[in-house]
């Protein structure tokens, strides 16, 4: 029987059997080559640490309600299937298909299993992948979407001195576009070596590491006293945010893309926020309506992005690091994603012999 990875108890991850159902009315079946998990919002949920415990946000109110006493909410755990994204080929078509064929190269969401069942009809999130497309820039589709997102809603203009803190699959991907944008000086920020240096090499100027430099003094050193233009904040950590406030421009803009969990200390906004006119603007690409509606959606920013990584325009392939194969699932994700996330990037699963 196929096996997929699942999160049994917090903290726990396993690869367990299941069985494939059989296939409906515009439905086809999907052998999974690579896939690779989501490092913010799903660890929160696998460690049980999630944000939404005592209230639940409500899509009319726009505003965050207690939930419903009558509607329970089970654990999680024992059934959910650990993933975010997936890059497969067709092996199974179902009735009443059109315009899919055996042997296509997909990219979708899902967990990392085997096989995926997936609708043809009106499809969300499916991209047809060209085949010369790099299965990492694939599975890093849904970072980009809110790396894209932080750079518009900062505004980034050509000229630009920008700065990226927290470089995770978001902040490594939001440097490679603040350069496609214009940026004229691209920093990054992150405590973990080997981030830095892959930054680096894919075309950031300049590497700060927060764990033993005064990141807002050096930004400021580097441009002269003046300070970086933007930032794009990623790693949702207030002394992060602090250091961000203090290597910002006179008047520059924030735009803060992580997602944050309560601040337990480390932020003091009436020091150099106060002083500075800075501005925070609150970025999630998926909000809707986009702040440039209706020229700008949901929709068009991940077009753009799938563009931007189906041409190699950002490349992803030292940003999914380590790859490891589909049998040491369980144990490399409690490792590299749970234990040990200084170890990697964005971890990457190989069902194939190959790599």
């Amino acid at each position: 029987m196929p096996q997929q990875l699942v999160a049994t108890a917090p903290r726990k991850a396993e690869l367990v059997s299941y069985e494939e159902a059989p296939l409906m009315a515009g439905e086809v079946r999907v052998k999974v080559e690579y896939a690779s998990p989501k490092h913010g919002s799903e660890i929160a949920d696998f460690r049980g640490e999630r944000n939404q415990k005592e209230a639940i946000y409500d899509q009319e109110w726009h505003a965050f309600m207690p939930p419903n006493p009558n509607e329970a909410v089970g654990s999680p755990f024992g059934n959910w299937n650990i993933g975010n994204q997936w890059v497969a080929r067709i092996t199974e078509i179902g009735p009443d298909v059109q315009g899919y064929e055996l042997g296509e190269r997909l990219c979708g969401y899902g967990g990392i299993r085997e096989s995926h069942v997936v609708n043809t009809k009106n499809p969300k999130r499916l991209m047809k992948m060209p085949e010369d497309m790099l299965w990492k820039n694939a599975v890093c589709f849904d970072p980009a979407q809110f790396a894209l997102g932080g750079i518009r809603d900062g505004q980034v203009k050509m000229g630009d001195r920008v700065a990226i803190s927290g470089l995770g699959a978001i902040g490594a991907i939001a440097a490679q576009m603040a350069k496609l944008a214009g940026a004229s000086y691209v920093a990054v920020i992150d405590p973990i070596q080997k981030r830095r240096e892959a930054a680096l090499r894919a075309g950031a100027d300049e590497a700060f590491d927060p764990m033993s430099q005064d990141v807002g003094l050096e930004l400021k050193k580097a441009t002269d006293k003046l300070g970086v233009d933007v930032i794009i904040e990623t790693s949702a950590n207030e002394h992060a945010l602090q250091a961000c406030l203090r290597g910002l421009a006179y008047g520059g803009t924030i735009a803060f893309v992580g997602w944050a969990r309560p601040f337990k200390g480390g932020l003091n906004l009436g020091m150099e926020a106060h002083f500075n006119n800075a501005k925070i603007v609150f970025s999630r690409a998926c909000s809707e309506p986009n702040p440039d509606y209706p020229r700008w959606s949901w929709k068009r920013i991940q077009e753009v992005c799938w563009h931007l990584l189906a041409t190699n325009q950002v490349n992803c392939e030292e940003i999914v690091d380590p790859v490891i194969p589909f049998h040491e699932a369980a144990d490399g994700y409690e490792h590299y994603v749970d234990r040990k996330p200084e170890e990697s990037i964005k971890l990457g699963v190989a069902f194939t012999l190959t790599e």
